[in-house]
């Protein structure tokens, strides 16, 4: 009977820890690095393309497309995506199309600017107090200068004793 009742408790306590260990899942989340897919372009490159340009000058200023189609080689699609951890994620398309290889027509979503598009890739800066980079006089006190003095060497440069030679001396 004693036997009975401990595994009842047992199990009742296997239960409870399921319970606990979900609650804790829910609250902590695993960290998913940024994603970035595709062609950046910005709303400074997208105005410098003008219907009546060469094929490859608008290669020159976007870069190469991200989708040529085989069956449809007079359209180029440029697409962007950024997904981050806590944000909905980002998408971009500027779509060219081209007749006997000069740009006739653009189609584009809102583009953000070089400076907009780079704030956004800006790691969050953690809160608090950042720690200062340099070292005070006090704090330098704690490493002595080296005492050896250096001697010139052949070539009449001073070099310090502290470091082997580099090759053996030649006679």
């Amino acid at each position: 009977m004693t036997l009975l009742a401990l595994a009842m408790l047992g199990l009742g306590g296997c239960g409870s820890l399921d319970g606990a260990s979900n609650r804790i899942a829910g609250v902590v989340s695993p960290y998913k690095s940024d994603i970035v897919q595709g062609n950046v372009v910005t709303r400074e490159q997208f105005s410098v393309v003008k219907p009546g340009m060469q094929k490859t000058q608008v290669r020159d200023i976007l870069g190469t497309a991200l989708l040529v189609s085989v069956f449809h080689s007079d359209r180029w699609d440029y697409v962007f995506t950024l997904k981050r951890q806590g944000v909905p994620p980002q998408a971009r398309k500027v779509t060219l199309f081209f007749k006997n290889d000069v740009l006739e027509r653009t189609e584009a979503d809102d583009l953000p600017s070089e400076a907009e598009f780079v704030a956004t890739l800006q790691i969050q800066s953690l809160t608090g107090a950042k720690p200062v980079m340099e070292a005070s006089p006090e704090a330098l006190q704690k490493y002595p200068l080296p005492t050896k003095a250096a001697t010139p060497s052949a070539t009449g440069l001073v070099v310090p004793m502290d470091y082997p030679p580099l090759e053996k001396a030649r006679p």
